[in-house]
């Protein structure tokens, strides 16, 4: 299949597309197959037919099978426009190694915003594409409910569980981007709280971490609350008593 590439990484291409037009399926909806759209479309690499969803393969070698926690993309503009344009596709990431797939997720459109594409330093002046600056996705920085897993250690995950997890993912679905980034990012703090059961104190305690990300707001504090309500509201939390919240596993 892959006898007519000589660069490495186009051989890598070539079979983890394949393999994904053969084995993979439709996450969202459920359909048993994806379709590979044509060569070099700039949007996506793949399509389902039923409920039109797009997505795009990152695929990578891993010897130790681990997902990474960056993923290199390409033009940093390019890739800001598209995740705030209306056809940003989803997103499959996929490690291999010893001619297997190791671990494969994927990751909803609305997950993505700006905070999490990190800008590359330009280009050398001796490059030659001299000044041109790329990006990484940092797929550490999105919420584990972001993160919806296919293949996990080699193993297949159960498909209603695949569905499952998309359809409470979907819940947190916004058009708004800066909306989306909060949500996102006060969610992805209360994952990081270790305990089941938790306090307004301790969402509080992330406070200057998001001034840091959004320094026109005066009110931290408010849109963290504001942000708890709509979590509640959306079944990731539920409200306990007064400053006591206790996260919906």
């Amino acid at each position: 299949m892959a006898a007519g590439y000589k660069n490495k990484s186009q051989r890598a291409r070539v079979l983890t597309e394949n393999w994904m037009e053969r084995n993979g399926y439709c996450p969202i909806c459920g359909a048993f197959s994806i379709r590979h759209y044509a060569a070099n479309r700039p949007v996506a690499d793949f399509y389902c037919d039923a409920c039109k969803s797009d997505f795009e393969l990152k695929s990578k070698y891993s010897k130790s099978g681990k997902l990474m926690g960056k993923v290199v993309d390409g033009a940093y503009d390019t890739m800001i426009a598209r995740i705030t344009s209306r056809n940003n596709p989803n997103f499959f990431f996929m490690t291999y190694a010893n001619d297997a797939v190791s671990n494969l997720l994927m990751v909803p459109n609305y997950f993505f915003v700006p905070a999490i594409i990190e800008k590359r330093k330009p280009l050398s002046d001796t490059a030659r594409r001299a000044g041109w600056v790329g990006c990484n996705i940092q797929l550490s920085e999105i919420p584990k409910a972001g993160r919806i897993y296919m293949i996990r250690n080699r193993i297949e995950v159960d498909k209603k569980v695949v569905f499952s997890n998309c359809a409470k993912a979907s819940r947190l679905q916004t058009s708004d981007i800066e909306g989306r980034g909060w949500l996102l990012d006060v969610l992805a703090c209360i994952e990081k709280i270790k305990t089941d059961q938790f306090y307004l104190a301790d969402v509080y305690a992330f406070e200057n971490q998001l001034a840091a990300k959004y320094p026109n707001n005066k009110n931290i504090r408010a849109k963290i609350r504001q942000q708890l309500q709509l979590l509640r509201d959306r079944g990731f939390i539920e409200f306990l008593s007064r400053g006591v919240y206790r996260k919906i596993r």
